[in-house]
């Protein structure tokens, strides 16, 4: 009931844009999850991802950076930090926020050592990973398009991730 409409969702994403083209589907699994919930990817660059969760409810549309090795996070740091690359990154996130994503990871109590209690985007710092994802009702699934456009949304995020975090695969 999920897996092939998933299969036929990406394929249907991959004829509208090429960069959808390279994606995966997880194997089917006997316990009753995987009858009701099918999990895809679209590998962006190491650690960083566009992930799809069609269950028998909707779909779930999560740009993702995750399973980061320390020297990334490191980096991600140091971008989220630069005055040239973190305002683009908060801006990306309070936006995506705004528009009824939500924005979720492994995040810190505190701020990392090197970096002031009081920096203006220490929020962001605290993260280990960074997710924004947004649940689409049922219907979604039969029209590629509202999904594309929900894809698209994500894209600029993913694309800072890419640039700024995790070395390219």
């Amino acid at each position: 009931q999920v897996r092939q409409p998933m299969i036929d969702l990406l394929s249907d994403l991959a004829d509208a844009d090429p960069w959808y083209e390279d994606f995966a589907v997880w194997r089917y699994g006997s316990t009753a999850y995987w009858w009701q919930n099918q999990c895809a990817i679209v590998r962006v660059s190491r650690s960083v991802d566009i992930a799809f969760r069609l269950s028998l409810d909707g779909l779930q549309v999560k740009a993702a950076w995750w399973y980061a090795e320390p020297a990334p996070i490191a980096r991600f740091r140091a971008a989220v930090a630069a005055d040239d690359s973190g305002p683009a990154l908060a801006e990306l996130v309070e936006s995506l926020a705004a528009d009824g994503h939500e924005i979720r990871g492994d995040v810190m109590t505190r701020i990392p050592r090197g970096y002031p209690a009081d920096h203006p985007r220490a929020r962001l710092l605290k993260h280990r990973s960074l997710m924004a994802a947004r649940e689409l009702d049922a219907e979604t699934v039969r029209d590629v398009e509202p999904v594309y456009r929900a894809c698209q949304r994500l894209r600029p995020l993913l694309g800072w991730l890419a640039e700024q975090g995790p070395q390219p695969l």
